[in-house]
């Protein structure tokens, strides 16, 4: 008779050097066998400090700054900054500038969707389609390119305005664009989202309740995936939100696939939100005449801004105190709640084959954690 030894206790970091950590993160799994017993979040790998950073440039400095809070998904931060902005300083932008700052904000949540499925897909093997996705995202960073200048941080969204106006063309670019988009997401239905090997992986596992989701206060494709429609675009509406037609998807089950699914439909979403946008987009100018960078300042008075980024409720408190620079800055984005108290929940009882595909479907950002 073979004598079946007893599975022992070990403890293994996933991360930071791992693929499936969505960024600079480790997270500590205590196991037995290959069941997670307890996981404990650890950062420290960026130290970037962002929000001290910002509080010692003056505004025009601190606008650099701000795109780097999150790599993948950098517009909404420069949103939020200009917002904040404006708000302090009792700025209104034009019409034409709302309707770009749209633009390069269901863009960049694209670009972010993308980058999602091609990390959520190489967590269970499907590489394929995290080329093609990948191969994909680089066609709307292609058009942040032309309109911005860069790739990945854009620095474009500006308090007053935006900092250029739209390219001669650019708008047939995205109507071409957005067609070659809505084909090929019947592709990513077949391959990935309606794949054996997908569901088998994520249809019940990652399960947060729909009443602990409201308590905790987590945001995004985790509150939608458990059958709460919120969303700030159409809760608070921003811009121009409110003028324009569109869904919040939503799913009911709560686990990894449901939020899948409703990123899935985001993206269509996306794609309705930048048809409207390109076929009202009004003429008019992108910036409104703003003080002497060097002498601007913001009075003694302080806001809380948001937008609803790719992952979630994304927010930034602002206070002035009368001089050029700002007296307190706080970023609130989804991944500290996320990436600490429901990672760390979560991951209680799952198989370690299971955290990286757990942890993409929280839409992590660690930066955001290092602020």
């Amino acid at each position: 008779m073979i004598k079946m030894e007893t599975p022992k206790h070990i403890t293994i970091f996933h991360g930071p050097q791992h693929p499936g950590i969505t960024g600079n993160m480790s997270v500590e799994l205590d196991l037995i066998g290959e069941t997670i017993q307890k996981a404990t979040t650890h950062v420290g790998y960026l130290h970037r400090g962002f929000e001290k950073l910002i509080e010692r440039r003056t505004v025009i400095q601190a606008f650099t700054i701000v795109c780097r809070i999150c790599v993948p998904e950098p517009d909404p931060n420069e949103a939020n900054f200009a917002m904040a902005v404006e708000e302090l300083a009792g700025i209104k932008i034009t019409e034409r500038a709302k309707y770009i700052r749209v633009m390069v904000l269901e863009l960049s949540r694209l670009s972010a969707q993308f980058l999602w499925m091609a990390g959520q897909s190489g967590s269970i093997g499907l590489y394929a389609v995290g080329q093609w996705a990948i191969a994909d995202r680089d066609l709307i960073l292609d058009l942040f390119e032309e309109l911005t200048g860069g790739r990945v941080y854009h620095m474009y969204v500006y308090p007053g305005g935006v900092r250029r106006d739209l390219p001669n063309g650019f708008l047939d670019k995205v109507t071409d664009l957005l067609i070659y988009l809505k084909e090929r997401m019947n592709l990513y239905n077949d391959i990935f989202i309606n794949n054996a090997s997908f569901k088998n992986r994520a249809i019940g596992v990652g399960i947060i309740d729909k009443e602990e989701a409201v308590a905790n206060g987590y945001v995004g494709q985790v509150l939608r995936g458990c059958g709460i429609k919120a969303d700030v675009r159409k809760d608070a509406p921003y811009l121009i939100y409110d003028e324009l037609n569109f869904e919040i998807p939503t799913q009911k089950a709560g686990d990894v696939y449901a939020r899948a699914l409703v990123r899935r439909d985001e993206i269509l979403q996306s794609i309705n939100i930048l048809e409207q946008v390109v076929s009202k987009m009004p003429k008019g100018d992108i910036m409104i005449k703003m003080p002497t960078h060097r002498k601007f300042k913001l009075p003694k008075d302080d806001t809380w801004v948001k937008v609803e980024s790719a992952r979630g409720e994304f927010a930034y408190y602002m206070a002035g105190d009368g001089t050029e620079k700002i007296r307190r800055m706080q970023v609130k984005g989804p991944s500290l709640i996320h990436g600490f108290t429901l990672l760390e929940d979560l991951l209680i009882g799952a198989e370690l084959s299971d955290v990286a595909l757990i942890m993409n479907s929280l839409g992590i950002c660690p930066p955001e954690i290092e602020r």
